[in-house]
C-alpha cells in the first residue's frame, strides 16, 4: 500500500475495510449497512463495482481511506448517502448529486416512465421539465426517447448547473433554461408535447416534522409549496397551459392526498391517468388540454 498509513476505524483490503465499515454503519443503518458501506467505498476509491470485487484483496490507499473515513463520519452524523457519496441511480441512470439538488425518488420514476412512453410514440417530440432539480427526469426520457427535443427547466442556478453536468456526464443534448414556475413562461420557450414537474409540495408546516435526513439537508426551496403545499399547482394552471400544444399532456408529480385539489385547478384540462406509486399512494396526474 500504500498500507503502511493507517487511519483511525478503517484499514487493510478493500474486503475488510469494507466489512470494518459495514459493521459501523449496523448499529445506525441496519437494514442498509453492506448497501452503503459498498457504495461509499466505490465513490471514495472511483471504482465500480465490479473492480471493487475485483480488487477485494488489494490494500486501500491512505488517501481513499481518508476519504472513506470522512464519508462514513458524515454518513453517520444522518447526512443523506446520495450526498455523501455525490452520486445517485435514477430510472437506470448514474448521476451527480448535490445539497443543491433533492435526491431522486423511486417514487419519482413513474412520472418518468409514462413521459418516456408518450415520447416514444410522438417523432421529435418536445419535452419541457419544470422544477428540473438534478435532471433526473429530463435526463430518462432523453436517454430513453431517443429523438425527443428536451428542455430542463429551474429558477435555481446552482441546480442547473448539476443538470448539465449530469446532462454531459451521460453524454445527452437536451437544452437548460432559467425559468420559474411561479411566473408565465417566456415567449422563447416556444410549444410542447409534455410537460412534467415535480414541484415544491410540503406545506411549510409540516416541514419540521419530516425525516430528519430530508429537512436538515435537501434544499428548502425544493420541498416548501407554501402554506398548504398548493403554490407551485396554482402557478402551474395559471401559467403554463399556453405552453402546451393543443394535443399535449401535463404530467405532475402530487403530495399524498392532493389530487382533488390539484385536478380542481385544472379546468380546462381533462384527467388522462392517475398513476399510483409502489406504496399506493396517488403520485402522478396526467392531464390532457380539453378541446
Amino acid at each position: 500500500m500504500s498500507g503502511s498509513s493507517r487511519i483511525p476505524g478503517v484499514s487493510g483490503t478493500y474486503h475488510n475495510v469494507y466489512l470494518d465499515a459495514r459493521g459501523r454503519l449496523r448499529e445506525k443503518y441496519a437494514d442498509s449497512a453492506s448497501l452503503e458501506a459498498r457504495f461509499m467505498l466505490m465513490a471514495a476509491a472511483g471504482k465500480t463495482q465490479e473492480e471493487l470485487l475485483r480488487d477485494a484483496a488489494l490494500y486501500v490507499t491512505a488517501e481513499v481511506l481518508r476519504r472513506y473515513e470522512d464519508m462514513l463520519a458524515r454518513r453517520k452524523s444522518g447526512e443523506p448517502l446520495a450526498y455523501v457519496t455525490g452520486a445517485w441511480n435514477f430510472c437506470g441512470l448514474p448521476l451527480i448529486i448535490s445539497p443543491d439538488v433533492l435526491i431522486p425518488r423511486v417514487d419519482t420514476e413513474p412520472l418518468a416512465e409514462a413521459a418516456i412512453a408518450r415520447a416514444r410514440n410522438i417523432p421529435g417530440c418536445r419535452a419541457l421539465d419544470l422544477c428540473t432539480g438534478s435532471g433526473c427526469v429530463a435526463l430518462a426520457i432523453a436517454s430513453k426517447a431517443p429523438g425527443s427535443q428536451v428542455t430542463m427547466a429551474d429558477i435555481d442556478a446552482a441546480a442547473l448547473r448539476v443538470a448539465k453536468r449530469n446532462a454531459r456526464g451521460l453524454k445527452l443534448l437536451v437544452n437548460a433554461v432559467k425559468a420559474d414556475v411561479l411566473s408565465p413562461p417566456p415567449a422563447a420557450l416556444g410549444l410542447y408535447d409534455i410537460i412534467t414537474c415535480i414541484p415544491p409540495y410540503i406545506p411549510t408546516g409540516e416541514i419540521a416534522s419530516l425525516d430528519a435526513e430530508v429537512r436538515d439537508h435537501e434544499p428548502l426551496k425544493a420541498l416548501d409549496g407554501g402554506p398548504d403545499g398548493m403554490d407551485f399547482y396554482r402557478a402551474l394552471a395559471r401559467h403554463w397551459p399556453p405552453a402546451l400544444k393543443p394535443d399535449g399532456v401535463m404530467m405532475l408529480e402530487i403530495g399524498a392526498g392532493m389530487l382533488k385539489r390539484v385536478r380542481g385547478l385544472f379546468t380546462d384540462f381533462t384527467t388522462a391517468e392517475v398513476i399510483t406509486d409502489s406504496g399506493g399512494v396517488e403520485r402522478v396526474l396526467i392531464m390532457t388540454p380539453r378541446r
